[in-house]
């Protein structure tokens, strides 16, 4: 089974989405659906999708999983929840099927170490006794709180997005790339191969400027914690799906057929427990 495990779909009539905050957004500032985005995978044979939040909101998390419940190609969603909620469990239980994740835009809290506060930690664990996976959405300011809470919870699956945001537009390799081997060192944290080219120069990146944080990323966690995602709409504002998936396929190029098939959907459909196509499966 062939998975992107990291997409995107809003309404704009419905909600706002705070994250665009500025004219660079404008050429995203409209609903996509999922009719726009299936002709991409067809394309590209992708049988399932990981449906992602993108506002911190229990109605568009329902209104994700009510797309995941629907015929198509979504095979789980990772939604929003308040993690320091004290009736977090109440309200994961009274969620729709098709709930494989949580996350949570970590990255705009203003306090870098806000995944170890201990309402925040009891709040993941409670993710774990509902068998969820969390999504770790961070940037290399917070990634060594965020090693801190995989650390302090081997219960919980983690996936850390977009490789942890490395400022590629800067050519910046560390403290990225020395963070990201340190994460890797836990068992129970995998990494999305997402949102690089979002992260690079939008007009004039090149494959060779983004290959590097690619094969980094392989190398520190191996193939089979790795899973593609497009972050389609979002990666538009730099590249269309197929150049993704073409840089993607360039990077895992000198894998195994075993290993590029972790990559492309061993990995996600493991971690997240996509057994079906579509669905709601």
């Amino acid at each position: 089974m062939r998975i992107d495990a990291h997409h995107h779909l809003w309404d704009l009539t419905r909600r706002h989405q705070p994250w665009m905050d500025g004219p660079w957004a404008d050429p995203i500032r409209r609903g996509y659906a999922l009719p726009d985005l299936t002709p991409h995978l067809a394309a590209h044979r992708v049988d399932g999708t990981v449906l992602v939040q993108s506002s911190s909101s229990y109605e568009e998390t329902a209104e994700l999983l009510a797309v995941a419940a629907g015929e198509g190609p979504v095979a789980g969603v990772v939604g929003w929840a308040g993690l320091t909620d004290p009736a977090l469990a109440e309200a994961l239980a009274a969620l729709p099927a098709g709930l494989v994740g949580i996350r949570h835009q970590v990255q705009d809290e203003p306090d870098p170490d806000w995944l170890t506060r201990p309402e925040v930690l009891r709040g993941l664990g409670v993710l774990a006794d509902a068998g969820l996976v969390y999504d770790l959405l961070v940037t290399p300011r917070e990634l060594p709180a965020a090693r801190a809470a995989v650390r302090a919870l081997p219960g919980l699956s983690f996936v850390l997005d977009h490789a942890g945001k490395p400022a590629v537009a800067r050519r910046d390799w560390q403290p990225w790339a020395d963070a990201l081997t340190s994460l890797a060192e836990l068992p129970n944290v995998t990494c999305k191969l997402s949102g690089l080219v979002t992260e690079a120069d939008w007009d004039a990146w090149r494959p060779q400027q983004i290959l590097p944080y690619a094969r980094h990323v392989l190398d520190a966690f191996g193939p089979d914690r790795v899973m593609f995602g497009s972050d389609w709409p979002v990666c538009t504002l730099a590249a269309d799906y197929d150049d993704v998936l073409a840089l993607a396929e360039s990077a895992t190029g000198r894998l195994t057929e075993a290993e590029r098939a972790a990559v492309f959907g061993g990995t996600a459909g493991r971690v997240y427990g996509i057994k079906g196509q579509g669905g709601g499966g």
